[in-house]
């Protein structure tokens, strides 16, 4: 299978207060088209960073990132910009929304700020009411932000993420300010949105998150300390097993 991202020797220091600060020490993986990829680790570990390094969002101190045939590290400002905007989706914890817009004018904004986005005013606007339709939340499409709950907030997100239909999608603990029910109906919408074809890389700190997911990796100090593969086709043994396998790691 073809390979989406290939991460080689990937480096990202700070410097604070005069010291350096070398948050991912030579870090190299690849994720393949199609793949569900969970980034675990202890607080501090470099699973935020590592997710915002690879996806063009923070700059890299050393090492090449290549997505879909590229090497970001090439790219102007500009030009990354675009790669995120029309190849990529991003989900965060924190579900940044703008307060003067409607749920629905949130989800299609990025359309309508795309180049490379063909489809007609009307188009956009219909494609974003399809993709509420999908997660079951097209009642809420005309309320503003501070009218609906975290998880339906959170699979407006997800449709955001998805309306220039993204080779990728970044997420950034997707799942950490819901409860346990919203968060696995967020990650039921994720499951469905991976097995029509969408690569998906999310930070998570929840095993029942991660056992979702086709790979695991686990990361501490800036390094990758281990992988996992999930074969098991129980949910619940699944999760067992990856919970035995972070307990080796030290989790």
């Amino acid at each position: 299978m073809a390979k989406i991202i290939e991460v080689k020797d990937l480096c990202k220091t700070y410097i604070t207060n005069k010291r350096q600060n070398n948050v991912l020490r030579n870090v190299s993986f690849s994720v393949d088209e199609g793949e569900m990829v969970a980034v675990m680790g202890p607080s501090g570990s470099g699973k935020s960073t590592l997710l915002y390094t690879v996806s063009g969002m923070d700059s890299m101190t050393a090492g090449e990132v290549i997505f879909s045939g590229r090497n970001i590290s090439k790219l102007k400002q500009n030009e990354l910009a675009e790669l995120r905007l029309d190849e990529m989706g991003f989900i965060f914890q924190q579900m940044y929304m703008l307060k003067n817009l409607s749920v629905l004018d949130n989800i299609i904004l990025p359309a309508r700020q795309s180049k490379a986005n063909t489809l007609s005013a009307k188009e956009k606007l219909e494609y974003g009411k399809e993709l509420m339709r999908r997660l079951g939340i097209i009642e809420i499409a005309d309320n503003d932000i501070n009218e609906v709950s975290g998880g339906q907030l959170q699979r407006a997100c997800i449709c955001r993420s998805m309306i220039n239909k993204p080779k990728m999608i970044f997420a950034d603990e997707p799942t950490g300010a819901l409860n346990r029910q919203s968060s696995d109906e967020v990650m039921d919408e994720l499951c469905k949105i991976n097995a029509q074809g969408t690569t998906i890389m999310l930070v998570t700190h929840d095993a029942k998150v991660a056992a979702t997911c086709s790979r695991v990796m686990y990361i501490v100090d800036g390094n990758i300390k281990g992988v996992y593969n999930n074969t098991e086709s129980d949910a619940r043994r699944r999760e067992r097993a990856l919970n035995n396998w972070l307990i080796e790691q030290g989790w």
